[in-house]
């Protein structure tokens, strides 16, 4: 007999060779019909691998992130098998699964156009019908090269993994087979509703030398419930696209002469003040003190530092006097010399210095998408110097700052990743366990729930990163807090500790917003561009039903400038339907209309964005009600 451990602890005893399936089964038929794969000891494995004794055994369903991923994977393993019969000369390159999906890269020298999806969709439809078994069949390494001699793509792939045993997928007698790791769906039937997205060419291995490829994607659901909802999150999004609305309402702006790097126009810097504002106030409200480092430094430093081995391909460098400096990826090795410019006592710890830092990072042409992918970005950064036992409550500080922040943006739902240890990494494990756990347990501490992302970590800690809902559903990775035993012994940071020894600090890397530039790109798609009051470019517009008022609106514009409002006053002579929908289509909160009867009893008619409502008040009351909405960051605009 195999005892094995289930999720909640709980034993279970069942036969030498029981599947995965078997155990889901023994479990339950509820759990049996939903299952796609398992994890044993932590692998992510087919339901048809066998539990042996002393393991831990998770059964995945679609409702799982990693049951999605492994359905989309299958489904792009039926795309493929379609798209072959189809066009028998296709060479298939690699599928992966992507964010909402999965794609294909095909090497296929007749274009594949989107009347062709209907076809394809209907091929696999077939596939799925004949709810033919995902059969894995394993070989040595020389053995797998032999099979796949004359394909380049495959061959390649095969160089490029490190295992000595190389897996195949076939699904039918029909003779499809595809090079794979797994694991994959029971059955063609498990691939969920599906449906082929775009195509579009991409290079092998992003090399501009190599020939175009043809990359289709497609997109997988458990249910077609699922399938409709996503597309038509896709529709909304489209209305909410940060690119065609920065345009539109003059926030920002990209040039040829400088691609990845954004313009902030002056409607624009507004947004971005109001953030930094923000910001600054919340660093000061949680004990930080505002620092300010090079953007550019000598090339040893990253050396030091271990950006060289580890981040170099991201980064720009340059020469100044025939020495070699880089234009800095990250903030955290020059806030490692600040540190060690003072001699520091262990009174002074814990010591958060905040620095919203401009960065650079090389991005491929190919990835880069408006503000949410740049080559240059501020990040509201900081770095938090403590001793051992201070780092629980100093992580459990900065959780409750990011939470408080995100909720002023108007975010209320968030879920919480830890990532472990990388396969590139500096340190020992030792140390790597250390910091994981120390963030486990203020998570744990906090009693939040959490996932963990194996293999993700920052090359130099652990990190806990914070995502965020909006309001289609789309899920926006934003904050993360890194934590650092290796940086501060790499640049020998210390301090005098009580019994008057030097000791290395530990190292809390923290971004709240992340990259200000994509946090503005988000907030723009959470609105459709109808940013909250205080965030607005403009938040009142004054205008005039005809000119008899003008006087009277200039007064009132003046008025609401001087106490700190952003008031804009329309005297054009435009008929007041006109001037409203103006408005309305600049996003503009409040309208004011005026005309000789608001004038003579100092009022203002007032209009709400979106809204047909209109309400007559007296412009001190108007003011005190804008004071107040702004002073609590509110999103409701009603009265």
């Amino acid at each position: 007999m195999a005892r094995i451990t289930l999720p909640d602890g709980s034993a279970l005893e069942v036969a030498e060779g029981t599947t995965a399936r078997q155990v889901a089964e023994k479990i339950g038929p509820g759990l049996a019909k939903a299952a796609v794969a398992a994890r044993i000891d932590g692998k992510l494995v087919d339901l048809s691998a066998p539990v042996t004794d002393n393991t831990r055994v998770q059964i995945i369903t679609s409702k799982d992130r990693e049951g999605l991923e492994v359905m989309r994977h299958s489904c792009a393993h039926v795309m493929a098998e379609a798209i072959c019969g189809l066009w028998p000369q296709a060479k298939l390159v690699y599928g992966p699964t992507v964010q909402d999906g999965f794609y294909y890269d095909i090497d296929l020298d007749e274009p594949i156009r989107p009347d062709d999806f209907p076809r394809i969709e209907a091929r696999m439809q077939e596939i799925v019908r004949a709810d033919k078994p995902f059969t894995r069949r394993e070989m040595s390494r020389q053995e797998a090269l032999e099979k796949l001699k004359g394909d380049k793509y495959k061959s390649d792939n095969i160089e490029r993994v490190d295992s000595q045993v190389i897996s195949f997928y076939s699904h039918g007698d029909n003779g499809f087979q595809d090079l794979c790791r797994g694991p994959h769906v029971p059955s063609t039937a498990r691939v969920g509703s599906f449906k082929i997205m775009s195509v579009a060419g991409a290079y092998w291995h992003g090399d501009a030398t190599q020939k175009m490829l043809q990359r289709v994607y497609g997109t997988s659901w458990p249910s077609k419930k699922d399938l409709d909802e996503y597309l038509n999150r896709l529709e909304e999004a489209k209305k909410r696209d940060h690119r065609v609305l920065g345009k539109q309402l003059e926030l920002f702006s990209f040039s040829e002469m400088g691609p990845g790097f954004a313009f902030m126009h002056p409607k624009g810097m507004v947004v971005w003040n109001e953030m930094l504002d923000f910001m600054r106030q919340m660093n000061r409200k949680y004990g930080y003190r505002e620092v300010r480092t090079p953007v550019i430094l000598n090339e040893e430093l990253w050396h030091r530092s271990g950006h060289w081995d580890n981040y170099k391909e991201n980064m720009y460098f340059t020469k100044i006097d025939d020495i070699g400096y880089a234009v800095k990826p990250m903030n955290c090795p020059g806030g490692c010399l600040l540190f060690k410019t003072t001699r520091h006592s262990y009174r002074e710890l814990p010591l958060r210095m905040a620095e919203f830092g401009m960065v650079h990072r090389h991005e491929a042409s190919g990835v880069m998408h408006g503000l949410f992918r740049v080559r240059q970005f501020t990040q509201d950064d900081a770095h938090i110097y403590c001793t051992p036992s201070q780092i629980e409550s100093e992580i459990i500080g900065v959780i409750n700052l990011i939470f408080e922040t995100y909720r002023a943006f108007g975010f209320q739902d968030f879920a919480i990743e830890l990532s472990t240890k990388p396969e590139k990494h500096i340190g020992s494990d030792e140390i790597w366990e250390t910091a994981t756990n120390a963030l486990k347990a203020a998570l744990e501490h906090k009693k939040i729930t959490y996932r963990i992302n194996e293999g993700d970590g920052a090359f130099y800690g652990p990190k806990i990163d914070f995502h965020v809902k909006d309001c289609i559903g789309r899920s926006w990775q934003v904050g993360t807090i890194q934590l650092d035993f290796s940086m501060p012994q790499r640049f020998e940071l210390s301090y005098v500790d009580e019994d008057n020894t030097e000791k290395t600090p530990v190292m809390i890397h923290r971004a709240v917003l992340g990259s200000l530039e994509r946090f503005m790109g988000i907030l723009i798609e959470q609105y459709a561009g109808a940013l909250p009051l205080w965030l607005s470019p403009e938040q009142v517009r004054v205008m005039t039903i005809s000119e008899k008022s003008n006087e009277y609106a200039a007064k009132v514009q003046e008025t609401l400038n001087g106490a700190d409002l952003r008031c804009g006053v329309d005297l054009s002579d435009e008929k007041i339907g006109a001037k409203i929908a103006k408005a309305h289509g600049e996003k503009t909160p409040y309208m004011l209309v005026v005309g000789p009867k608001e004038a003579e009893s100092n009022t203002v008619n007032v209009r709400i964005r979106g809204s047909q409502e209109t309400r007559t008040v007296p412009v001190d009351q108007f003011l005190a009600m804008m004071k107040r909405k702004i002073a609590d960051k509110a999103v409701d605009m009603r009265f």
